[in-house]
């Protein structure tokens, strides 16, 4: 079958090649994949900044197909479903954190960018109706983080006024759409005008240009303080997002590509009681609870562009270039 596979002898660090299928183990099951979607981890693994990096893994962590096979122990009904994988393997019991088992899809075990995928049978949901097999493609990893973040951690109630930072961003993209179909007001920030004008046309009370120095003020004065912001920069940056928050706000992020943030205003995170909680990913229960959140608000994601396996290397680059509005979506 062809595959994407993890090619550090590659000029474009990427390989579309032959790999051979593998007998199903008990449990799992095979799926053949119709559309697989771009993380930055997938990135990440290109240019060598991912723990535990072997050469010749398929990568890719999103994918939606129709089950072809089953191995023992597995419900033959699940054959010719329409399904969703869930790329967070052995999160554990605990609903609060990942166990030391934790690892996601698509490396150190091969992931989704091929023609077929083989995946623990508890790994799969259906796919909602209303989606195409790339859209449902866009959903499991960033949908499944902009929910734990929105619902578990940052428990977002109907009429909050939600900031949502680096508009445009996989996660960033769902925790807009998942806010505003909670019944929250919801503003966003970015750096690029054409990203902010989108934002506007879904629904966006205000946005901000984050690269702006006075940017902080006039998001606090546009909305009269904020309750929730979902953030992935940290960064040096990140007092500006305290300097927004109303007393009692809530600040959820889930990355750090601006870095570490090298000094933090302790005084404005007591005095005014905000919270700051970290968050990544979700547990089997977060995902399934945002699948059916998905069906029934009917949310479709923000697809920016498709490519076809034989452009790999065009849609890796799009990726890291950052131009991307939505979901960067593969096609066998």
């Amino acid at each position: 079958m062809k595959a994407i596979t993890l090619d550090s002898k590659s000029p474009s660090k990427l390989s579309l090649t032959q790999v051979q299928e593998r007998v199903l183990e008990f449990g799992e099951v095979k799926v053949s994949i119709r559309a697989a979607a771009l993380n930055h981890r997938d990135e990440w693994c290109r240019k060598g900044l991912y723990p535990n990096i072997q050469d010749g893994i398929i990568l890719g962590s999103d994918g939606a197909g129709v089950v072809e096979e089953v191995g023992d122990g597995v419900d033959l009904a699940w054959v010719g479903k329409e399904v969703i994988i869930n790329p967070a393997i052995n999160w554990g019991q605990d609903q609060k954190a990942q166990s030391k088992e934790f690892e996601i899809l698509g490396m150190p075990r091969n992931g989704t960018l091929a023609e077929k995928a083989i995946v623990p049978a508890d790994r799969l949901v259906l796919k909602p109706e209303h989606l195409s097999f790339e859209e449902a493609a866009a959903l499991p990893l960033a949908g499944l983080t902009a929910y734990r973040a929105l619902f578990y951690h940052g428990q977002v109630k109907h009429g909050e006024k939600v900031l949502i930072t680096g508009f445009g961003g996989g996660v960033a993209q769902f925790a807009f759409q998942y806010a505003l179909a909670a019944g929250a007001e919801v503003f966003a920030s970015s750096s690029s005008k054409e990203k902010r004008s989108v934002a506007t046309k879904l629904g966006a009370e205000d946005v901000f240009d984050y690269s702006e120095k006075d940017w902080a003020e006039k998001a606090l004065k546009s909305s009269g303080g904020i309750d929730l912001i979902i953030d992935s920069a940290a960064g040096n940056t990140f007092n500006d997002l305290l300097q927004v928050l109303n007393p009692g706000g809530r600040l959820i992020f889930y990355g750090a590509t601006r870095g570490n943030i090298s000094e933090l205003n302790a005084r404005k995170i007591f005095w005014n009681q905000l919270k700051i909680q970290g968050t990544t990913m979700g547990s089997d229960q977060d995902f399934e609870e945002m699948v059916q959140f998905v069906k029934e608000q009917e949310i479709k994601p923000l697809i920016d562009q498709v490519f076809p396996f034989t452009d790999c290397d065009k849609a890796f680059d799009r990726m890291k270039d950052g131009k991307q509005l939505g979901k960067i979506v593969l096609v066998p």
